[in-house]
This record gives C-alpha cells, structure tokens and sequence, in this order.
C-alpha cells in the first residue's frame, strides 16, 4: 500500500488541533517543522478526512513506513523508529513554560486532581506514553490471605534491538544528560543508547524548599504511575529529608501516593544515582490492608502505629500533624538502622557495610497523613546470594529481579518473556506427554518443577483452564515471593521477632 505522506501529515496537525497541541496560529509554524524532520522541501494540498482518534499510533505508524521506504531510518527497527516518530512529535509539543502555564490554571481553577489528570492525558497525546504499548501489558488480580494482589506482566518497554546495541558501541560516549531522570532530558533528541524526548515535559513541585518536578513515567503500571524527581543529579538517600518531602508531596496533591525506593543494592530501585520518588493516583493492595496490632510510643503520644498484616514488615503511622510524623519516622529510621537480631539473620552490618533501610510511602487518609515504613534488609549469605531478603531460587523461574516500592505495595511488574513461556505451558500442561515436552524444552524447562506440581494438585488441568489456573498460581508465587522479602517472617518466630523490634523501640523512644 502506497502512502501518501502529504496526506498523513496533515492528518497528525488535524490529530494536534483537536488535542489542543496546537492552536489554529501554530499550523504552519508545526507543518514546516514536521517537513524539515522527514526532509521534504513542499507538501501539496490534500483534503483530510474528519476523524476522531484517541492516540496518533495508526499515523505515525504510516509515517514511519513511508520513512523508511525513502531511507530515512538508518535500519527499520523499534530504537530507529521510536528516535524519529519521537521527533516528529516534538514538532506539535507546547513548549514547557506553556505546559507549566495550563497546569498552574487547571490547579488554580479545579484543584490539583484536574491539573494532574490533564497532564497525564497530554503526555499519552503527545506519545509520550506508548497507550499502544501499555495496552498489550498482561493484567490480572489473585486473591491471597493477604488480599487482592494485582498482577502485570510488563510488555510496555521496547525489546533490547540487539543492532542499535551494536551501533551504539561505536559511538562517542555521552554523559549528558546524566541519567534518564534529569531535568535536562525535556526536548533531548535521544541516541542510540538514550530515548528521545522531544515530547517530553515536567512540572515543577516545591518539597521542603528545594526544586523538584513531576512528570510520568513513559512505562504506566498503573493510573498516573508519576516519577517526582529532584532537579539535582544526586543519589537516592532515605533520611529524615525523605520523610519530609513525601508528606509535604501530599499536602500538596492528597489525591496522590508517594514512596520511595530503598537506598541500597539489592532492596533499593533501578536508579539509586538520581533522586527520586513515585507516586500516582491508585490504590494499591497494602494501602487496604488492615492493622494486625496497634501500639503506641511515649516521645509521640499523638501518632497512631502499628504493624500492617502485609507479608512484607511494614510499620504504619498516623497522625495530623507533618513534623512529628517526620521526628517519628527519622526516629524509627535510625533504629532500625543499627538494629540486628540474628534469630532472624538481620543484622545491621557486616563489618562497616550497612544493611537495614526503609522503603518508606506517603499518603493522605481523610484529615491524616499516613506514613509506611517497610523493613528492608539486603544481607546475602551461602545459601542466599542474591540476598536473604529478596525471592528465593526457587522462584526466579517466575522473577529474580529486584522487589522495589511498586512490587512492595502488592503489584507484580513481571518480566515480557513469561507470557509466551505462560502460554506454552497452558498448552502443553494438560497433555499426557506435557511434563516430558516441557522438561525437553529449552525455553520452559526452568519451569519444570513447578510444573509438576501444579499438574499434581490439580488433576483436572485441561486446555480450557490451563493458562487461567497458571496466572492464579503465578499470583500465589508473587505472595511467596513478598514473604521472602519480609524481614520478619509470617510464621510464630518471624512474629515474635517483629514484637521485639516494636518493645525495642518503645523502650528507645520515650
């Protein structure tokens, strides 16, 4: 099918007129742009059909194709194509200033919940989240003893194109912008081994009187799926400034969660070397779930704690008034941060090499804040080289990556590659040779042994529910794999242990 490029460009202005990217003022202006990226010198008048389209997918798509029947795109792959669709975008993007100017009107006008629901539907019409992508991500919930677990298995990031891998080892190395958390990613053309953000943009946020910005994360887990980020380049420290600036996040945007990942190897987040948080408008699992016991300590009378039914160790607090909630927490950081018991093989150094933090969340519960603190703890031993506190060999067949503030709240991000592997044990599992075929099987026999064992508790195993039966038991593994997390266990020592940790700071801080 020939396309005919005049015809899709006028399409993608029609497309950012009615997104209001573009007023009636910009046509012009955004149709040389677009003409100087894909380098054509004229454009010839075409009628545009009237169409209304949630997403310009289905037109960039044809753009990209006809780009690379002209040669415009070095090879036809996802990294060239993502690099050039991504420009071509950026010619129908506001500038920042402009941004920044509608969401202060939305938040002035309608509150702060508009203003974040208007930023985040700009960010999908600008491309900058891949709806499409997102759309093909797996999604389920399991019910546990410790509630509804909500399961994705991530298909949203780009494949690894092992060709601008290769090109990229030939390229001069750059160290701008620094990661790809810095402010200075909004606008950057991108590399081979560096997304293009010409469709990028980020609103700035005061926390605790330094400047900070939100923006989304291009790979939503789940609604709003915000990346607050500070806009220094400095690495990720929980503190008593952590604390601070989550509650003071929420004062601003109540309707929002905040968290942050751990600071350490192992139990901390993906990007320990930029400062930041994630938040976003949803209700995760551990927000739900209830208090198991309540107690109180004397330095804060007016704090409300106690230990969440979660099969991570999470400490809850409550209070209305920010500064002691942050006293409180710094407090029971600090503690936490020297505190070893060995029955339990926590132990909070290994010679001068720390191993207790805290993956603290933030959020706003009618007139109170509500703070989190989950227990970490990345220790690893003989029997545990990953990590004590992190899943266990026998379920990396399911993941073995690392469990970060998102994972802890109760929603598994699960690598792409088990869909297919999920799939082809649904369709073999019920087969009288199905083990034998899936023990043979390069791609699936890691998942063998399990295998077996859900064929022997379920005898009735058919095609009809195999795959449904293999997401449920999926989420039952994702439970087991927060238990591994779990600094104290959920069996009678584990609790015991918790116990001690909560008399111990009731005997400290008073």
């Amino acid at each position: 099918m020939s396309i005919h490029i005049d015809l899709e460009i006028e399409r993608l202005l029609q497309f950012a007129l009615q997104k209001q990217l573009i007023t009636k003022w910009d046509v012009d202006l955004s149709r040389n742009k677009m003409l100087e990226v894909l380098q054509l010198s004229d454009i010839k008048p075409v009628e545009v059909p009237e169409e209304q389209l949630n997403a310009p997918v289905s037109i960039l798509e044809n753009i990209l194709n006809w780009a690379a029947d002209q040669g415009l795109l070095e090879e036809n792959t996802v990294t060239y194509r993502d690099l050039l669709d991504t420009k071509i975008m950026g010619c129908l993007v506001p500038s920042q200033g402009e941004v920044i100017r509608r969401f202060n009107e939305q938040v002035a006008q309608d509150g702060p919940q508009k203003a974040t629901e208007f930023f985040y539907q700009f960010s999908q019409d600008v491309h900058y989240i891949r709806t499409d992508r997102i759309a093909k991500n797996e999604k389920w919930l399991v019910n546990t003893e410790y509630g509804d677990l909500q399961m994705t298995i991530n298909l949203s990031k780009p494949e690894k194109d092992p060709v601008a891998i290769a090109a990229a080892r030939h390229m001069q190395k750059s160290e701008y912008p620094s990661c790809l958390l810095c402010k200075e990613n909004v606008g950057y053309a991108g590399r081979l081994d560096h997304p293009a953000r010409q469709n990028h943009r980020i609103i700035p946020v005061t926390l605790s009187d330094e400047q900070w910005f939100i923006q989304f994360s291009p790979y939503v887990y789940y609604n709003e799926h915000a990346i607050v980020l500070s806009g220094e380049h400095k690495p990720m420290k929980i503190s008593k400034e952590t604390f601070k600036k989550l509650l003071h996040f929420v004062d601003q945007y109540p309707h929002y969660f905040l968290g942050s990942n751990a600071d350490l190897p192992i139990v901390g987040g993906s990007i320990l070397s930029h400062d930041h948080f994630q938040g976003g408008h949803h209700t995760f699992p551990m927000e739900v779930a209830e208090k198991l016991h309540s107690f109180t300590l004397s330095k804060f009378p007016s704090i409300e704690l106690g230990i969440v039914k979660w099969p991570m160790s999470v400490l809850r607090l409550q209070g209305s008034d920010q500064e002691e909630l942050v006293e409180a927490a710094d407090d029971i950081l600090q503690q936490w941060k020297s505190y070893s018991d060995e029955t339990v093989d926590v132990l909070a150094f290994t010679e001068e090499t720390p191993h207790n933090t805290i993956t603290p969340i933030a959020r706003r519960r009618g007139d109170l804040f509500e703070l989190d603190l989950v227990l970490r703890n990345n220790r690893t031993n003989e029997e545990h080289p990953f990590g004590i506190f992190h899943p266990h060999q026998e379920v990396h067949h399911i993941k073995k990556e690392n469990i970060g503030l998102i994972e802890v709240m109760g929603l598994a991000v699960l690598p792409g590659r088990l869909l297919d592997e999920l799939k082809k044990l649904a369709e073999w599992l019920p087969e009288e040779d199905g083990l034998a075929k899936i023990e043979q099987d390069e791609e699936i026999n890691k998942h063998y042994e399990w295998a077996k064992k859900v064929k022997t508790n379920v005898p009735d195993i058919s095609q009809d529910n195999a795959y449904q039966l293999l997401l449920e038991e999926v989420g039952h593994i994702f439970a087991t794999i927060l238990e591994h997390a779990g600094v104290f266990k959920q069996d009678e020592s584990g609790q015991q242990a918790f116990q001690r940790f909560v008399q111990h700071l009731q005997a400290q801080l008073t």
